[in-house]
């Protein structure tokens, strides 16, 4: 197996890097096809520092001085946690927001929820104990501005600059290096938002500011301003961050515009995830399913499920008759906000979930604490006396220490042994039933959460291939695998499936997506949705110029939001070409029913009732140059002496004892190589586990593939 390049001829590299709770992981990707894969410590003090050190690394690995490699690269794709942890960590700007008087207090009324619904199951039972989040913006911060536009775009109230001028002057008196706009009904004329952002320039060019016409132009206005909120909160911290990177890179001989990874599949020039940094939420993840899509096109695979299990969390994405699932409202630290954007669910069960035990019930629960990079799991020997999901997966054998990683680094035995009889002894557990238990646990939660994303959207997982990537999803995926009875398991071009999200930033193309609300009630008018789309592709195409994108490398895809009138739940249907011819209006109406009863059952839709229109929306893509992967001219069974590493003592829950386990070097193994389990892969990033009655296989592209009974 090998990739090439698909385009453009000169010498180079592309890379992809992404930064993870634990580990930075860099993809290189060379004309003869070759990939480099390194990790590095993520850091989080310093995000940029373990990027720049796992570059370092695959420098090392090409024997390249690091300014040489960097003058080499030709795309370098970044996704970055940065913008989230800013958030989650409640370390982002000081932020004021200026917004229609009388609406003042939309982000602290929030939904009946209070944005737990569904997504914490403690809270949702125990729902009177919850609480809304601290205010992102206090009260003292927003200000209501005099103006006033209609549901049809009309200047009722005209802006009252006198009183614009006096609120922001306090709002930087006050401390604010960032500024949020939202105005009622501004997506249906922007004028006051505009204008206000120019006062802001005039009295304060350095504050970031953030308009909801740019972020969130969608009806719905809790989680319009939400979002313009947040992307003002993490402004200022994301572009300090993305600015000093580009510099560094630029001093190292990176001539090229960095490219940034974001959550609708692609990616954005560095200067537009500046001034959007919400973009880059979830970017990571989302990576992973690019790659995904990319890879299954490739070898045929038209429904996937994503499974991303890293130190810190469980990723799951979906992909149906080759297109990425999407979702337009999304969460964090319990705020509701609108952007379109791969659809992920995350749960915290990573390899370094903590185990805890409830001594008044005698139970176990795993995550979603983690002990992250520092200290981490037991085993790291940084000082954590906790054990994780790692600890549990030494004990059980699944990982040799002294050949984690490639043996770059050491685990401590003795230290995940002594962590897992902390949670064994209170039960009356033995050790290896504790740890069977741990892993078991963190498995079955990985198994519910893809229920959640398939079963509950209207999806069999039997007629899915599961992908299992990141550094602890191929431990893990033969178990919640077979629990949810997919076709297989597939650990993509075998210790790539560590870095997988960074081999999908590699390959993303560039994205914009540009919105349009325009609420029209059956029968629809041919001539409105045309000048609507014509708009979006009009904005598209600047963005792209702006982006200095040659018209060839263009492509656009156009969709409409539509649901019952009178109901709030909306699917997107997507339409072909840029126009909508005469009588269009039945085939709509039929993609519409198809899709609605996709997500809500069959018979769910009312046929008789008017239809009404949202929003319509276009997916701006730039094509780059991307791996091509090759499929092996020879498939061999033969198993090479090298492929065999011994023996080891594996516990399997399925046989209630440990057992002497054939090891193999996953490196060594061939296309065509059969294996039976039990048995254990190990590669330099990441092992693959076998258990009884599961098989192994490499297949014509090099990848994993592990059935189940006797197929």
């Amino acid at each position: 197996m090998s990739a090439v390049l698909a385009q453009d001829n000169e010498p180079g590299y592309l890379v992809g890097v992404d930064i993870g709770g634990t580990f930075t992981d860099c993809i290189v990707i060379d004309d003869a096809g070759r990939i480099t894969a390194t990790k590095s410590s993520s850091t989080p003090g310093n995000f940029s520092q373990g990027m720049i050190d796992a570059m370092r690394k695959a420098a090392e690995r090409l024997e390249q001085p690091f300014d040489r490699f960097c003058r080499r690269i030709r795309m370098l794709t970044h996704g970055t946690t940065v913008g989230t942890n800013a958030l989650i960590q409640r370390k982002g700007a000081r932020v004021g927001l200026l917004t229609t008087r009388g609406h003042e207090d939309a982000i602290q009324i929030m939904r009946g929820s209070r944005g737990v619904n569904q997504r914490d199951i403690v809270q949702v039972v125990h729902f009177p104990d919850s609480q809304k989040p601290d205010p992102i913006v206090p009260k003292r911060l927003t200000h209501g501005i005099s103006e006033r536009i209609d549901c049809f775009g009309d200047v009722v109230v005209p802006l009252n600059e006198d009183e614009a001028r006096v609120a922001i002057r306090a709002l930087l008196a006050a401390g604010c290096d960032a500024i949020a706009i939202c105005c009622l009904w501004s997506f249906r004329n922007d004028r006051h938002e505009r204008r206000l952002r120019e006062l802001v320039a005039e009295l304060a060019p350095e504050v970031f500011v953030s308009c909801s016409v740019d972020i969130a132009p969608r009806w719905g206005e809790y989680e319009r301003v939400t979002a313009t909120v947040l992307n003002a909160y993490i402004g200022p911290v994301m572009s300090r961050y993305l600015a000093s990177l580009s510099r560094e890179l630029v001093e190292n001989q990176y001539r090229h515009p960095l490219q940034i990874a974001q959550c609708g599949g692609g990616s954005v020039p560095v200067e537009r995830a500046m001034t959007m940094p919400l973009l880059t939420l979830d970017s990571g993840p989302v990576a992973g399913v690019t790659g995904s899509v990319h890879f299954g096109r490739l070898m045929g695979i038209e429904n996937i499920i994503t499974t991303d299990m890293g130190g810190t969390s469980f990723d799951v994405g979906i992909i149906a008759r080759g297109e990425p699932q999407y979702s337009f409202i999304s969460n964090v630290i319990q705020y509701d906000y609108f952007l379109p954007k791969v659809d992920i669910e995350a749960i915290g069960a990573g390899g370094g979930s903590l185990a805890v035990v409830d001594t008044l019930t005698r139970t176990m629960r795993v995550g979603p604490q983690s002990a992250g990079a520092d200290p981490g799991p037991a085993c790291y020997g940084k000082g954590n006396l906790q054990p994780t999901v790692t600890d549990a997966d030494v004990v059980l054998g699944y990982l040799d220490p002294d050949n984690f990683l490639g043996g770059a680094m050491k685990l401590d035995r003795a230290r995940a042994i002594e962590a897992v009889r902390t949670v064994a002894d209170p039960i009356g557990l033995t050790l290896h039933e504790a740890a069977s238990g741990i892993a078991k646990i963190a498995e079955f939660k990985m198994a519910d959460i893809i229920r959640k994303m398939t079963v509950e959207k209207g999806h069999d997982p039997r007629d899915f291939t599961l992908f299992a990537f990141g550094g602890a999803g191929p431990v893990h995926a033969a178990v919640f695998g077979a629990e949810l009875g997919v076709q297989r398991v597939l650990v993509p071009l075998r210790e790539i499936a560590s870095t997988w999200c960074a081999f999908g930033a590699a390959s993303a193309d560039v994205l914009h997506v540009f919105e349009q609300v325009d609420i029209q009630s059956t029968p629809f008018e041919a001539a409105r949705i045309n000048a609507v789309l014509s708009d979006l592709g009009r904005r598209a195409d600047q963005q792209l110029d702006r982006d200095g994108v040659a018209a060839s490398r263009r492509g656009f895809a156009f969709s409409i939001d539509i649901r019952h009138r009178g109901q709030i739940n909306e699917v997107e249907v997507p339409i072909t070409g840029e126009r909508l011819e005469a009588g269009f209006e039945p085939g709509l109406r039929a993609a519409f029913y198809e899709r609605y009863e996709q997500y809500y059952g069959k018979g769910s839709s009312y046929r008789d009732s008017r239809l009404e229109i949202v929003t319509m929306r276009v997916r701006a893509t730039a094509s780059t140059p991307r791996p091509r992967l090759e499929r092996a001219v020879e498939m061999t069974a033969e198993l090479a002496p090298a492929a065999r590493r011994g023996e080891r003592e594996v516990y399997w829950a399925d046989l209630g004892q440990a057992v002497a386990t054939p090891i193999f070097d996953g490196a060594a193994l061939v296309p065509g190589n059969r294996l039976p389990g039990p048995c254990v892969l190990e590669t330099a990033q990441t092992n693959v586990v076998v258990p009884p009655g599961r098989t192994v296989r490499v297949d014509e592209f090099g990848n994993f593939e592990i059935t189940f009974g006797s197929r």
